[in-house]
């Protein structure tokens, strides 16, 4: 498979990244991957870990900012890869889920708009806590921890 480099979004990222360093977010990932699952940005501090997709434009879609385009499919597979990437690194940190929108000038390059939506969703189950690897599997949600025993 083959990627097609796009220069906005590459601006978009980084951009991004400054934001959520500017937050006092570590960057640990810029697209991370494992196999079919992706994200474009993993940052953490030290009590939550962020799976961000970025949205980068050179316009507005009518009234619709670019953080507003994520639909429900994309959220999954978003849930998804936070999940797959807390079992692999066995993070014990709490979730969230963010979005980042970035507007670019596409004349200049200039940024002329960030917009980032905080926990931009809660999934019903937000993880797979990293004690899966033992048997039982749990699930922070809001504070609160669900296990189950595997059968």
């Amino acid at each position: 498979m083959s990627f097609v480099i796009n220069p906005i979004g590459i601006l978009g990222e980084a951009e991004a990244a400054k934001m959520l360093e500017e937050k006092g977010f570590r960057i640990v990932e810029h697209n991370w991957r494992m196999g079919h699952l992706e994200m474009d940005l993993i940052a953490e501090n030290k009590k939550e870990i962020v799976f961000v997709e970025v949205k980068a434009r050179t316009s507005t879609f009518g009234d619709h900012m670019p953080e507003e385009y994520v639909d429900e499919n994309k959220k999954r597979r978003m849930i998804a890869a936070g999940n797959a990437y807390i079992k692999y690194k066995r993070s014990e940190k709490l979730p969230r889920f963010d979005i980042i929108g970035i507007l670019v000038n596409p004349k200049t390059n200039e940024v002329i708009y960030r917009g980032h939506l905080e926990n931009a969703f809660v999934p019903h189950l937000r993880t797979i806590h990293a004690n899966s690897f033992s048997g039982v599997s749990g699930w922070h949600h809001r504070g609160h921890t669900i296990e189950r025993k595997k059968r």
